[in-house]
């Protein structure tokens, strides 16, 4: 016992160091690429010795073994955390939990904290774990094909169909294709040669249909949802990202299970190869516990407050864990072109306040995705399959604060008072003002580096005292008027609604509105979108 406690300590400290030095905040640079045999470049110190020495004392493939870390962690000690209510947060390369954890470190005989936070303590626990399974099983341990029912027990994976995906589809496709995972000084961390194996597990075969509103996805309904409330408050208007804390297979399979009483969108593969859809986006998942504070997220649409966010967002899951150090780049990109689509199809901005964490949004019990999300690389990508500035799209809130005012601004005078009081408005709050006959209007400014036409939608709340005939005028940067619609801010509160369409010149344009129009009224400068 005093040897694995000498060792385990040289190498929990070399972690724990090198864990507190890693990249921290906006831009970690992602990693791997987009194919299934790539460099995890993640892993911190040497790791095939590790697995070499568990592997001999428990009679277990030490290849084995690494494919189900680089599936489960891509060889990255994680330190877990609660996602989904009723399943214990993973620890470790093996990502073991729960019960399955304590019971791997009672067979490895070392203590449930070391098999929870040390390299070796961790692959000794999962080596003997998977070794009492291929005693109950009775398997042939010389046979690698022979191993698969054990790494699908050892899974905690419940459904037969997600079984097989994480056996043939991951763990023996990360044997058959080979991994190699280096230390940050370029030296061979953990690695597995090629090995033409196939496993001797039912393998699940149905036509799975494209996800209904993401083509690019598999279509695996999950009966955990509900209809999203009627009126404003129930239209998608944000999208939260949320790390799994396991593995694709594991994810997908307890958010469609009845009895998890959870779900979620979508969730992205690690290596970004597939993404599942799981609930209808105009359906409500239910993938955060929290109500809306616009406290937590800088102060947008505070109108929301005290409602279930699950009543107006669309959750991405992500296979992996919000302590890992980065995320693959195939998984980025792949999560990016369907935001695009999610952006697209329900007007929902790509910022950072209606893209947001989950831990942004429940920030008292949930941290996902982490510190190293690539934020700012994940809504350029996004932008970037949207044709650019989020789909070409620019929107000028009535709060420069939340602007880009590289691109669009709002201008008003002392005039105008800056109000919340009426639900329904965009962003943190609108400018209001009297409507008579004087040319003191509201300019929604925004820059186009080349002309076109563009469709111009604007927001506001509603109320009887709006004005029936707020005057929007469109001005292209050279001051010429293209274009005048009059709106009845008394209806279609809480929504874009479309103005028409205009031909903008390249430079700084202008939708202006005006308060010279039928008295006794207000007009309301909430926000512009051009499209």
């Amino acid at each position: 016992m005093y040897r694995f406690v000498r060792s385990f300590s040289a190498i929990s400290v070399l972690a724990l160091v090198l864990s507190a030095c890693g990249v921290q905040g906006e831009e970690p640079a992602p990693v791997g690429n987009d194919s299934e045999l790539a460099q995890a470049e993640r892993t911190p110190f040497p790791l095939d010795a590790l697995f070499a020495e568990a592997a001999q004392e428990f009679d277990v493939p030490a290849d084995l073994l690494k494919a189900i870390a680089y599936v489960e962690t891509r060889f990255e000690m994680i330190a877990g955390h609660e996602e989904h209510e009723g399943l214990a947060p993973a620890h470790g390369l093996m990502a073991l939990r729960g019960e399955a954890l304590e019971r791997g470190a009672a067979l490895a005989d070392v203590p449930v904290d070391t098999a929870r936070s040390d390299a070796l303590g961790n692959i000794l626990a999962a080596a003997a774990l998977l070794s009492d399974y291929a005693d109950e099983l009775g398997l042939d341990r010389a046979d690698l094909a022979a191993w698969a029912p054990a790494v699908a027990r050892m899974s905690g994976i419940e459904s037969l169909e997600a079984q097989s995906h994480y056996v043939h589809e991951e763990v023996y496709a990360t044997l058959r294709q080979g991994v190699v995972a280096v230390t940050p000084e370029g030296d061979v961390a953990a690695s597995i040669d090629p090995i033409k194996v196939e496993a001797d597990f039912e393998r699940w075969v149905s036509d799975k249909a494209a996800g209904p509103d993401y083509s690019g996805s598999i279509w695996r309904p999950s009966p955990n949802y509900n209809s999203r409330p009627s009126g404003s408050i129930g239209d998608p208007a944000m999208v939260v990202i949320h790390t799994c804390e396991g593995s694709y297979s594991s994810c997908w399979s307890w958010l469609t299970n009845s009895a998890s009483g959870v779900s979620a969108h979508y969730v992205v593969k690690e290596n970004g190869s597939e993404i599942s859809q799981l609930v209808r986006e105009y359906q409500r998942a239910w993938h955060i516990g929290a109500t809306y504070q616009c406290s937590n997220n800088n102060n947008v649409d505070c109108w929301r407050n005290g409602y279930s966010s699950n009543h107006f967002t669309i959750g991405i899951e992500h296979g992996g864990y919000a302590s890992q150090s980065s995320f693959p780049s195939g998984q980025i990109d792949a999560s990016a072109r369907l935001l695009c689509d999610i952006a697209s199809d329900n007007d929902i901005p790509l910022d950072r306040y209606h893209v947001v964490a989950h831990g942004t949004l429940q920030p008292y019990n949930r941290t996902d995705p982490g510190p190293n999300w690539p934020w700012t690389t994940y809504l350029n990508l996004a932008a970037s399959y949207c044709g650019g500035g989020g789909g070409g799209t620019i929107i000028v809130d009535s709060n420069n604060n939340n602007n880009d005012t590289s691109q669009g601004y709002i201008e008003v005078s002392g005039n105008w008072n800056s109000s919340a009081n009426v639900a329904g408005y965009y962003g943190t709050g609108y400018w209001w003002a009297s409507t008579e006959s004087i040319s003191d209007g509201a300019s929604f400014w925004f820059y186009l580096p080349s002309g076109g036409t563009k469709t111009v939608d604007a927001w506001w709340s509603a109320a009887g005292d709006r004005s029936t005939t707020a005057p929007f005028i469109m001005y292209n940067a050279s001051g010429s008027s293209l274009g005048t619609t009059y709106a009845n801010q008394q209806a279609n509160g809480g929504k874009w609604n479309t103005l028409g369409t205009f031909n903008f010149s390249a430079g700084w344009n202008r939708v202006y509105l005006s308060r010279w129009t039928n008295p006794g009224s207000v007009v309301i400068a909430d926000a512009v979108r051009i499209r």
